[in-house]
């Protein structure tokens, strides 16, 4: 093992060995918490819940952490067992080293990586959610929703694979500024037409029938002079009893959706407040700052790649010949995660930024922050969250602040009665 394949060894062991930790520290933290219900949360939920939310956060935990262990011992022996090369040789010598042949082994490998995963997945949908109670799926949504996955994978990821390895051939030396400009445009498309064609396929989309909270919603959308062409139910009670809402295409695209479970869940002042959340990230260019954000990474992302392909340690540390951008591609994808990883806490924190800025517009426009609060105790309490996860490990995986922090942020921005 030469000297870069060593430091890829230790940036994944390290990234393993720090996620083992993170849980753990977690664990002890919850388990620390889990006598009784905390003074804070006396009167947002009972003993009962309590003690179901923490028993649900540790056996995610020991999930996460047997799944994190397997998925690393798979990227191992993908990355230096020497499969890849030869998986690569074999697709050169069958299929030669048209784009077409290329994309079919970066495809054909991104297929392989993903079937060692499938049990981990079903057993997290019909075990461990089905043992709190929150699977709703059958088995054959379950699996007629991967069987789309993977259609739509190959009707649209393939083609643009070709396509990026096309202008490798056709651009030179600055392929990887076409590659990123052709890469982003695909993205700004599927946003104006997932909400269209593909989103449908997957869920069942009707509009809000006619009644209070209806017209309780659009007046919202009328004073916050937010634009939509309909309000939508989507069916999210086919899979799981979690609950979410969310507004989605641009323009005249653009259509508010709420989960069935998410109005059975809260009242219609509370289901006011977290669509004018919502509304908030909109009026806050939350959005466009952090599709220009992804942008600029993804451009840093295609820079590297390009650099890293004009390097022969690159590619004899793995086992692959230099002179070909497709395995350079294809290692960059397996090995971000173990460098980005640590950049997470800054990324989440800039998440929950915009998330305290979408409350206190929530509140300004609903002129109280009762029902907002309201509905934040009923989720946090419907899902089963952790109510009380250690401060690292939040920074490390939550997008969105904890329970207290929003509340206590909530009475700071409109202080008064509640």
């Amino acid at each position: 093992m030469n000297g870069v394949a060593l430091v890829a060894l230790i940036l994944i062991l390290a990234r393993w060995a720090a996620e083992l930790w993170l849980a753990n520290l977690n664990r002890r933290h919850v388990l620390a918490h889990s006598g009784a219900v905390p003074e804070a949360f006396r009167g947002i939920v009972d003993e009962p819940t309590y003690q179901k939310s923490v028993a649900y956060t540790l056996a995610k935990a020991r999930f996460g952490s047997v799944e994190e262990t397997y998925g690393t011992g798979i990227l191992l022996i993908i990355l230096f067992s020497g499969v890849l090369p030869i998986a690569f040789h074999f697709f050169q010598s069958h299929l030669g080293t048209s784009a077409w042949a290329l994309a079919a082994f970066l495809f054909a490998v991104g297929f392989a990586m993903s079937l060692p995963g499938l049990p981990f997945d079903w057993y997290g949908q019909f075990r461990l959610e089905e043992k709190f109670g929150f699977n709703t799926s059958t088995q054959k949504t379950w699996w007629l929703d991967r069987v789309k996955g993977l259609l739509l994978v190959a009707a649209l990821g393939y083609p643009l694979l070709v396509l990026i390895l096309k202008i490798v051939e056709w651009t030179g030396a600055a392929w990887w500024l076409w590659a990123w400009g052709a890469m982003l445009g695909f993205q700004l498309l599927m946003l104006v037409l997932a909400p269209v064609l593909i989103m449908p396929i997957f869920n069942k989309f009707t509009p809000l029938p006619e009644g209070t909270l209806r017209e309780r919603l659009l007046a919202l959308a009328q004073r916050t002079s937010f634009v939509a062409t309909s309000i939508q139910v989507m069916d999210g009670s086919k899979r799981s009893r979690h609950s979410n809402a969310f507004f989605t295409g641009f323009g005249k695209f653009r259509k508010i959706v709420l989960f069935d479970t998410l109005i059975s869940q809260l009242s219609e002042p509370e289901l006011e407040a977290v669509l004018a959340h919502e509304i908030g990230h909109f009026k806050k260019k939350h959005i466009p700052k952090m599709l220009i954000f992804s942008a600029f990474s993804s451009l840093a992302g295609f820079y590297l790649v390009a650099v890293l392909a004009k390097q022969e340690w690159f590619y004899r540390a793995f086992g692959f010949e230099p002179g070909n951008v497709a395995p350079a591609l294809l290692l960059f994808a397996l090995l971000s995660g173990v460098v980005t990883f640590w950049f997470s806490p800054l990324a989440h924190w800039w998440s929950r930024r915009y998330e305290y800025q979408a409350d206190a517009f929530a509140a300004d426009v609903m002129k109280e922050a009762r029902s907002l609060i309201g509905a934040l105790r009923k989720l946090n309490e419907k899902n089963l969250s952790n109510l009380t996860p250690h401060p690292v490990y939040s920074g490390f995986y939550y997008s969105h602040p904890t329970l207290l922090e929003r509340e206590q942020a909530l009475r700071i921005t409109l202080p008064g009665p509640r």
